[in-house]
Order: C-alpha cells, then sequence, then structure tokens
C-alpha cells in the first residue's frame, strides 16, 4: 500500500485529459491516462492507492457498462464519473452502483479535486482493512487444532471451566489453549479478541454462541461465515 496515489483518467478526448492532467500534477498527485476502457483494461495497475476518473462515453463499452463489469471482476477501484452528456438516470445508475461522484462537464476544478480526495481516502480505507484481515488470517493459521476448537467458545464468553466440559477436556488444557491463542492472536484482552473474531467471521459472539454438540463436532450454524472454519479442514 505504499508509493503515491495514483489517478487513472480514462476519456477519449486529448484535450480534457491533458486538462486533468495538468490539475492534478498541480496538487502532487500522479495521473496515468487512457483514451478508452480497453487501454485501461490493458495497463498493469500497481498496487497502491487509487482513483478512476471515467467518462460515460467512451469509444467501444460505456463507463458506465466498465463500472459494472470491474465490478464484476471485483476490481475494487473508486470511481469518478465524467460526462457532458449526463441525465439524471444515468446519475443515479452510477451513484447505485458505487460512484464516489457523477460531475457534468464542464465541472469546477475544486469539486474534481474534492471528489479524488474522496475516492482516495476510500481506497485507502478499504486496503487498509484488506490488510487488517490478511494479517489477522494470517495469526489464525499458527493456532492448532485446539486452539482453534476453543476460540469460538472463548470469544462466545464461556468460562474456562464450561469450555471444557463441552469439549471435552481439562480446564487446565483449556486455560493453556486460552493463553496461547491469545498471544498467537496479538490480543491482549477479550473484547479484543472479540472484535478480530467478529472481522474474520468466526464463529460465536456473546449473543449468539456456538452450541456445545456443534463446538465438539465442528458443525457450523449455516447462517455463519466460513473463514475459521475452512482452516479446520
Amino acid at each position: 500500500m505504499t508509493g503515491t496515489p495514483i489517478v487513472f483518467v480514462v476519456d477519449n478526448d486529448p484535450a480534457v485529459r491533458r486538462m486533468i492532467k495538468r490539475l492534478l500534477e498541480s496538487v502532487g498527485l500522479q495521473v496515468e491516462l487512457f483514451g478508452s476502457a480497453e487501454e485501461f483494461r490493458r495497463s498493469e495497475r500497481p498496487t497502491t492507492t487509487s482513483c478512476l476518473v471515467l467518462d460515460i462515453r467512451l469509444p467501444g463499452i460505456s463507463g458506465l457498462d466498465f463500472q459494472r463489469e470491474l465490478a464484476e471482476t471485483n476490481i475494487q477501484i473508486p470511481i469518478i464519473f465524467i460526462t457532458a452528456h449526463g441525465d439524471i438516470p444515468m446519475a443515479v445508475r452510477a451513484m447505485k452502483a458505487g460512484a464516489v461522484e457523477f460531475l457534468t462537464k464542464p465541472f469546477r476544478d475544486q469539486d474534481l479535486l474534492d471528489a479524488i480526495q474522496q475516492a482516495l481516502g476510500r481506497d485507502r480505507m478499504r486496503r487498509a482493512h484488506e490488510a487488517e484481515i490478511a494479517t489477522l488470517l494470517e495469526r489464525l493459521e499458527s493456532l492448532t487444532s485446539g486452539e482453534r476448537r476453543v476460540l469460538p467458545l472463548v470469544v462466545s464468553g464461556r468460562p474456562n471451566k464450561q469450555i471444557a466440559g463441552e469439549i471435552g477436556t481439562s480446564e487446565a488444557t483449556v486455560k493453556v489453549h486460552r493463553s496461547q491463542l491469545m498471544k498467537k492472536m496479538g490480543a491482549d484482552s477479550l473484547p479484543e479478541l472479540v472484535r478480530m473474531a467478529e472481522k474474520i467471521g468466526i464463529p460465536g459472539s456473546l449473543a449468539s454462541p456456538v452450541q456445545g454438540d456443534q463446538a465438539q463436532s465442528g458443525e457450523v450454524p449455516s447462517n455463519k461465515p466460513s473463514f475459521y472454519w475452512s482452516l479446520r479442514k
């Protein structure tokens, strides 16, 4: 996630591309220009904070259809639409699909700059969240099978004695598992461990505990995410 943020601009009008490039470079942003969605597709995008300034009318696929294509291929990049031919239905469709802004040409420089800062902020937060989840999953993988078995019961708020009875082991063993999993997950307290568990979709919470027979058999309620349980297999 390091490096200078990049703004990708896709517009079939060279004059508009040059104007946006001058504007963004004047405030210290890195810019890459493309004349069509196809050119953007073929480009190699660095793994740094970025956003996309996208015209509605383009050769080949339209900006709105390209927005849908990016979403379908799980390319998560905040989009700011610019157009000289926009209407309310277009704007509504774009915003419902997650666009940051929909600007009509000619737009004010500051409006574009504000939208870009908002888009970069959104992408920065997404990348930080994904990095946090990846770190937590790495820590989760370091747990032993016993620690993984105890974890959902710990975050459900059960005391050690009850956990021991539910999974058929000694209270001393549960204490060791609890201590080790707290250390490996990097949690200084139970509330912090609970927050970590919620972020990576581990079954069991103070409001919705895992039942004892499910804990023993490894059965997962069907409405629970599977990040944790997939690692047990």
